[in-house]
Order: structure tokens, then sequence, then C-alpha cells
């Protein structure tokens, strides 16, 4: 897959619109976590070095169409300034404009020196946004020369802000766009074998795509999280209270059955996890994942599964991660997502992946990033471009 990549004669003087992947958690009126602004500044670094004159927008939270104060972009642009200033970037100021478009957008671009960057407030402030509305996506274009996409996390959706405006301006990948793109291309494309796959996370509902994708493809493909208990289910065993998506059963049958007649082999827990109560337990136990009793829920992969799944990476050249293999969120079920984090790490001669929020966090919480081959920005846009699902975003960018 070949995507548009600006030149200096693309955007060289141009004003520039950059759609990032600015959507971070905010708390008490500031940014919590600074990962993706920090993984938006390369390509807004490379674009001031061609010479560009920038404005970033981005969509932050569920708004629903509407403005919401607690979901502003003024503490993100407070955030963006001072990592680039520490970066050295030579941009001094980064400006809030409190709307995406209208005329206090074009007197902000009309006014704008080459070295600030304008951040535009919330797209999803609009109920065009999220709908791709035609009338919306010209008006945000209005203003500019050139659109650069390089918010790879929303490539999955179909928005103004990602598709819409395209029809409007001259239109090219950002740098984080060409990076995620080429890393999980490696993955869809010539993995190296054995190429192992850890799925987890609460709904398989999410992940059928993927399975169905990875099958016949993949040599193994570990499953974690809740959404082993519907499989469970699907296999005639009883889970007790552990989370089921009961209208799924039938359809992960079918990918038992498949899994079953291909080279592909689907892995399930051994044993897991269990408790009578996430938030307060009184009791937590080690059950194989056929003994699970009636008042009983399933919180994480057990102690043997943690072992056995540690062996199946240890020989793998190709390693693909996406989501938590128990209720991360609360300790001690985020042993079985802590043990996958250093089996991988622990496997430095392999081409590994890591997608989705919990996955990454645990990555970065016990410091195993620098042995992780791509830490990819998108959950669900990395879901489902490894599940082989055309993504709008990344369509309207492809030469």
């Amino acid at each position: 897959m070949q995507l548009k990549e600006y030149t200096l004669d693309d955007v060289k003087g141009k004003k520039v619109l950059v759609r990032a992947d600015l959507n971070v958690p905010l708390k008490s009126g500031g940014v919590a976590d600074e990962t993706r602004i920090a993984a938006s500044l390369p390509n807004i670094v490379k674009l001031h070095e061609y010479g560009a004159i920038i404005s970033v927008i981005s969509h932050l939270g569920r708004p629903k169409g509407e403005p919401k104060p607690d979901l502003r972009m003024e503490p993100v642009a407070k955030s963006l300034e001072r990592l680039l200033t520490a970066h050295g970037s030579g941009i001094s100021t980064v400006t809030y404009v409190p709307d995406c478009i209208g005329a206090a957008v074009q007197e902000a671009v009309a006014a704008q020196s080459p070295d600030t960057v304008l951040l535009l407030e919330n797209t999803r402030f609009h109920p065009g946004e999220t709908r791709n509305d035609a009338e919306f996506a010209r008006s945000l274009a209005q203003p500019y020369e050139v659109f650069v996409n390089d918010a790879f996390g929303t490539a999955h959706r179909a928005h103004a802000s990602t598709v819409g405006v395209t029809e409007h301006l001259p239109s090219f990948a950002g740098a984080l766009m060409l990076r995620e793109v080429e890393a999980l291309s490696l993955i869809t494309e010539h993995p190296a074998k054995p190429f192992v796959v850890v799925l987890g996370g609460k709904k398989v509902s999410d992940k059928l795509p993927l399975l169905r994708n990875l099958c016949g493809r993949a040599d193994r493909v570990l499953i974690g999280g809740a959404m082993v208990f519907t499989l469970a289910r699907a296999l005639g065993l009883s889970v007790g209270r552990s989370l089921v998506e009961e209208k799924h059963i039938n359809a992960c049958r079918d990918i038992i059955a498949d899994y079953s007649e291909s080279a592909a082999k689907l892995v399930l827990p051994e044993d897991v996890t269990v408790t009578d109560d996430i938030e307060s337990p009184h009791n937590i136990a080690n059950r194989r994942l056929a003994e699970i009793e009636d008042r009983e829920m399933g919180v994480d992969i057990g102690e043997m599964t943690r072992d056995a799944f540690a062996l199946q990476l240890s020989d793998a050249a190709t390693i693909f991660w996406n989501g938590p293999m128990g209720v991360f969120e609360h300790k001690p079920f985020d042993a079985g997502t802590i043990a996958v984090a250093k089996a991988i790490a622990a496997n430095p001669e392999a081409y590994s992946v890591v997608g989705g929020g919990e996955s990454v966090e645990a990555v970065n919480k016990l410091g195993f990033a620098a042995s992780i081959s791509h830490i990819s920005t998108g959950g669900g846009a990395s879901l489902e471009f490894v599940g082989g699902l055309e993504l709008p975003g990344i369509k309207v960018l492809t030469v």
C-alpha cells in the first residue's frame, strides 16, 4: 500500500490543515497523558521546517455534536506548545482558536505568522463531523490550501475531518500515518513465521473480523480477556457470572470450527483467575476454564496460562498484541496482562507490534517500550487494518 507523501514543494509557504489524533485524557483542567500529543510532533515539526503555515484539528472525547466546556481543546494547546518548545522546534506559540470553522478561524489564519501553530476547537462539537457532512467538510477546508492527515487512530472513521475534507484540498499522509501503515503492513503482507497473535479485551464482537482474517495466516492466536468466555460458551462450557456476548455465540462456534480445519491454532486459556466481585473481591481463586463455579466470574488468565502464553511467544518471529488479558485496571487482575508484556519484551528478535490502550499502558508502565518494534497509536484502527478491513481515512490518501 502506497500513500501520498507530501514534499517541500507541496507545502512550502502554504496554509496547511493537519488532522492529528489529540484525543487525550484530561484531569483537573489539564492533560493527564501526553503520549498522543508527543506522537504528533514529528509531523508538525517537519511541516514547519518545510515552511508550512500550520493549523491543527482533532476531536476530543464524545461531545455528541454540541459544545462541552470540559472537552475544549485549550488544555491540549498548552501541552502542545510546551512539548514543541521543549523539542526545540522553532515554533514559539500554539494559539487556541475556540472554533474549527467560520469567521474566527479565517481571521486567525489570515493573521498567523509562520512560527506559530493554530489549534482549532474540538471537531465533534459540530454534528456534521461524525456524519461526514459535505458542507461542514467544505467549511473546514475553506481557509486552507493543503490537507495532511496524521491521525491514524481515526483512520477507520469516515468523518468530515478524515474523509470529507479531502474532496476540497490536495491531501497527503503525515509522518505518523506513514509510519503506522508501514509497520502494520509488515504484519498483514509477509509476516515472518511463527506469527503469534495475542487478543484480549471485553468483547469478542470487536475481534470477530480479525479472528476470521487471521485464520490460516497466523500460526497461533492466543485468547485472553473477557472474550474468552463467549468462546468458552460456544464450546459448551459453563462460565458462571463471566461476561458473555450471547448473540455472538454462534459466530464463535463458526470461528472455532474454521480454526479446527486450519493450520492456525486458536489457543484458549487452560485456567483463569476468578472472583466474586471485581470492585470489592472477597474471594479470588485460580480455576480450570471448564471448572468455573456458578457464583464466580473470570477476571484474568490464570497462572498456568501465563506460563503457557509466555512459552508460545518465546519462539515467535512476528507478534501482534491487542487487548488486556484481564480487568487490567484492578489489581491483582492485571497479572496476566503484565505477564504477556514481559514475554513479548523478552523476545527482542521478534518483530512485535502492540496496539490498544491497556496493552500499550502495560508496556509503558513496565518500561518495555524500547523492546517493542512498534507501538501503535490506534487501537481500533490497527485492529481493522490487521483484520483486512478497508480504512476510509487511508483509502482517500492512497496513490
